[in-house]
């Protein structure tokens, strides 16, 4: 595929965009699939094609020493540094699994067993399970909701400041920015909380590796005062799944601490392709980050207003992540599964996809043609649909107030019993209950298991949401901490 930026056409198939110059794990990369050697090393398939296909394909592992066409410590320590200095950050290191693998390093280096940490409501199950790892005890603090939408909007600096007033000795501040539906709070208001106290801020930054590359975006969490930030290079950047960047600030974060943390969480294999993906996505943001994101935020912006000209809802306003397209249909009465019924049927694929809510997911790698066909096809859907209007309700991952009665990880290593749902009123969770997407825990273990909290996740069971690492997923029946 030819790949046109400005007046120039590349059509290197490795590199199409001419990075390897600026990004020394892709070069290695290529320099390695030119080199016709033998393997007596990992990986198992020793580079042949004839055995299992092209799925392994380019798969390359990190080698000690200083390999002269491989992947080698000394160059990713070179290429961390490059994204170091690209995002401001004094540490920097580059995870192959996933922002999950990041998150959990990340609450270890801040807190660990017997602490407390503030944690906002909108977090990932990853940051609960790093509850789990640390040994910490959660002191939830929820965003605002917009009765509009039944959605997370942001978590108010005034909220954060009494919660730590009342837990003065709370360890770090952790929470997840943008939210999975694209809504922001004011990062430097709550970095500036957290620092009177002298902790640092936290941010599971996941959706937003391209923040800060365009003049309509955001800036980065680190450029706005967090201490902390861990984001998927393959969410929103053209990296491998499982890419993702830790960054940090030295001035209330033990660094060593974080190293060690990071390199126990991270796999000793790690895949040189993926690495070399993040380095590539990085040296592309650098030269061409501006001129791939500006008609992609016009697109998104253009595909918006269209929906709303044909009465569909969309989350918007000035502080939602420009590239989030969160699509309503509670207003109109369309059904959003029949909506992703009719996309799957033209081959489209979107994120996320219940009765209420459709999200499709955007990056700069769309283009303006793409957008445009997929919001014609969500708009025809829409209106070949006998529609009933229907009352906007809080999402169940956020509608529910969370009461802690044992720490996450005593709940999670404790022996359990298995009750029927109707029977788990009052007992203790000793399991993870998460609508997915978005992955944000309903009930988490060691949370008292209220009738409300059943009763918003059946509602997003029934609703065409698919209920996660919960053992049983129908809901008839749950973990829970023995009497």
């Amino acid at each position: 595929m030819n790949h046109t930026i400005g007046a120039a056409t590349l059509l290197d198939p490795k590199d199409p965009m001419g990075l390897r110059n600026d990004a020394p794990l892709l070069d290695a990369w290529i320099r390695d699939m030119e080199t016709d050697r033998s393997w007596f090393q990992i990986p198992g398939h020793k580079g042949r094609l004839d055995l299992t296909g092209p799925v392994v394909d380019g798969d390359i592992p990190v080698l000690p020493g200083n390999h002269t066409n491989r992947i080698s410590p000394s160059l990713v320590v070179e290429a961390e540094q490059l994204a170091a200095d690209l995002w401001g950050a004094d540490f920097c290191r580059f995870g192959v699994n996933g922002s999950s693998g990041s998150n959990h390093a990340a609450v270890m280096a801040v807190a660990g067993p017997g602490d407390k940490v503030i944690i906002s409501r909108t977090l990932h199950k990853s940051l609960a399970v790093g509850l789990v790892y640390a040994g910490v005890t959660p002191i939830w603090v929820k965003p605002v909701i917009n009765p509009e939408t039944g959605l997370p909007e942001y978590l108010p600096s005034t909220v954060l400041k009494e919660t730590l007033a009342k837990h003065p000795d709370a360890k770090a501040v952790l929470i997840g920015e943008p939210s999975y539906v694209g809504t922001m709070s004011n990062i430097p208001r709550l970095a500036a909380v957290a620092h009177e106290y002298n902790i640092p801020l936290v941010v599971d930054a996941a959706w937003a590796a391209h923040f800060g590359f365009h003049e309509k975006l955001p800036k980065h969490p680190l450029a706005e005062g967090a201490d902390i930030v861990v984001t998927s290079a393959h969410k929103t950047l053209p990296s491998y799944s499982q890419a993702s960047i830790l960054l940090a600030q030295g001035k209330y974060v033990d660094l060593p601490r974080l190293n060690k943390m990071f390199d126990a969480t991270q796999t000793t294999s790690m895949s040189g392709r993926i690495l070399a993906s993040i380095d590539a996505a990085r040296a592309l943001l650098k030269r061409h980050g501006r001129e791939l994101i500006g008609p992609v935020i016009d697109a998104t912006n253009e595909g918006r207003k269209k929906l709303k000209e044909h009465g569909i809802d969309v989350i918007d306003g000035q502080y939602i992540d420009p590239l989030k397209m969160v699509i309503l249909f509670q207003k109109c009465g369309a059904d959003g599964n029949k909506v992703e019924q009719d996309l799957l049927k033209a081959n489209i694929d979107v994120e996320m996809a219940n009765r209420d809510i459709v999200i499709p997911m955007i990056t700069f790698a769309d283009t303006p043609e793409r957008i445009n066909d997929l919001i014609n096809k969500i708009i025809k859907s829409v209106e070949a649909q006998d529609k009933t209007p229907r009352p906007i309700e809080i999402s169940a991952a956020f509608s529910i107030e969370p009461e802690v009665v044992v720490t996450p990880r005593e709940a999670f290593f404790s022996k359990y019993e298995i009750v029927k749902a109707e029977d788990s009123v009052g007992r203790i969770c000793a399991e993870m209950v998460c609508p997915y997407p978005p992955g944000v825990p309903v009930l988490s273990p060691g949370e008292r298991i209220t009738q409300p909290a059943l009763d918003a996740l059946f509602k997003a069971r029934d609703l065409g949401q698919t209920i996660k690492f919960v053992a049983d997923p129908t809901l008839a029946t749950l973990k829970v901490l023995p009497l």
